[in-house]
C-alpha cells in the first residue's frame, strides 16, 4: 500500500523546523530517519498533510562525551552509536544500538526519532530508562530538559508541544564499578521484539547494591520492574537470586496477546531474558569484556 499523498518540507535549522510546525498545524509531522514513520505512513496508519525533513540541518548528528555524561545528537544513526568508541564505555547502549532491526535501517534510523515516536515496541526507552537520561528539547522560543521518564507519557505520546523537538539525549556514564545488558527475543531481526529486558547493576564485590530493570514489549508503556529490581539490592548475584528476580519480573510483565505470541509465552520470555540479562550485567560490572546478542526464532 501506498501512503496518503503529502507535501515535503525540507528545514534548514531547528527554528525554522519549529516555525513550519507552528505554521502547518497538527496535520504536519517531523521526518528524521523515517523507520518508523514511513511504514505507518504505507499502512495509512499515519497520514500527515506534511512533511518536514530534518535530515538537512546541520550539527544534529553527534556523539560526545562532555563531564560525566554522553550526549547523543537527535539525528545519529542506530549504527554510529553501535560503532562508537565512546559508547562501548556504557555496554548496554551498544547492545541496544548493535540489536536493532538489520544493517539497513540501523543505517537509517536515529534515536531522537526513535524516542519521539514513543512506541511501546521500540528499544531505545527500555534501555535509557535505566540510566541516568535527560532528553533536551526546543523550539522557536526555547529550551527545557525533561528526565526521559517524564518526556515519555504513554505509548505514542510524549511531553513534545507541536511546535518542539528533541535536539540532544544527555546520558550521565555509570560508576565504575556498575554494568549493564540488554537482551530481546524476536522471530526475526527486521522485526520488533516479542519481549525484552534491561538490566543495569551497581556491584560490591558479588553484592549487588543498586538495580534497575525495565521491560519491553510487555506492557503499554516501558515497564520498570520495581521488585524485580528489589529482590537483587543487598544480595548476591547466584542461582536463587537470579530466580527470585526472574520470577518477579515475569508477574511485573502485563503483555497482550499478539501474533509474536500468547501473553503466557511473553512472560516465559521475560523471565529467561531477564536471568541471562542480570548476570550479563554483573560480569560486565566486575569488569568483564562479554558480547550478548538477541535471541531469534
Amino acid at each position: 500500500m501506498y501512503p496518503r499523498g503529502f507535501d515535503y518540507h525540507r528545514a534548514a535549522s531547528v527554528e525554522e523546523a519549529s516555525a513550519m510546525l507552528f505554521e502547518l498545524g497538527e496535520e504536519a509531522k517531523l521526518l528524521a530517519g523515517g523507520q518508523s514513520l514511513i511504514p505507518l505512513m504505507k499502512l495509512r496508519f499515519a497520514n500527515p498533510s506534511h512533511l518536514i525533513d530534518l535530515g538537512f540541518i546541520r550539527g544534529l548528528a553527534f556523539i560526545k562525551e562532555e563531564g560525566d555524561s554522553l550526549r547523543f545528537g537527535p539525528m545519529t544513526r542506530h549504527g554510529e552509536i553501535a560503532h562508537s568508541s565512546l559508547v562501548s564505555k556504557v555496554p548496554i547502549l551498544r547492545d541496544c544500538a548493535a540489536g536493532i532491526a538489520d544493517v539497513q535501517i540501523r543505517n537509517r534510523g536515529t534515536i531522537g526519532g526513535s524516542i519521539a515516536e514513543a512506541d511501546p515496541s521500540g528499544d531505545w526507552a527500555n534501555v535509557l530508562l535505566t540510566l541516568d537520561t535527560q532528553v533536551r528539547i526546543a523550539n522557536a522560543k526555547g529550551e527545557r530538559i525533561l528526565p526521559l521518564k517524564d518526556f515519555i507519557k504513554d505509548a505514542y505520546t510524549t511531553a513534545l508541544d507541536h511546535d518542539e523537538l528533541i535536539t540532544e539525549i544527555l546520558v550521565r556514564v555509570p560508576a565504575r564499578n556498575s554494568g549493564g545488558a540488554y537482551l530481546a527475543f524476536k522471530r526475526t531481526a527486521p522485526v520488533y521484539p516479542t519481549a525484552s529486558v534491561a538490566v543495569q547493576l551497581v556491584m560490591e564485590g558479588n553484592l549487588c547494591t543498586d538495580a534497575t530493570i525495565v521491560l519491553g514489549c510487555v506492557g503499554l508503556t516501558s515497564v520498570k520492574a520495581t521488585e524485580a529490581s528489589a529482590t537483587l539490592r543487598g544480595k548476591q548475584i547466584d542461582a536463587k537470586t537470579l530466580i527470585a528476580a526472574a520470577e518477579a519480573a515475569r508477574a511485573e510483565a502485563d503483555p497482550q496477546p499478539d501474533m509474536r505470541g500468547s501473553a503466557d509465552y511473553k512472560r516465559l520470555m521475560i523471565a529467561s531474558l531477564t536471568k541471562r540479562a542480570i548476570e550479563a550485567a554483573a560480569a560486565r560490572a566486575a569488569g568483564k569484556q562479554i558480547e550478548v546478542s538477541h535471541s531469534y526464532a
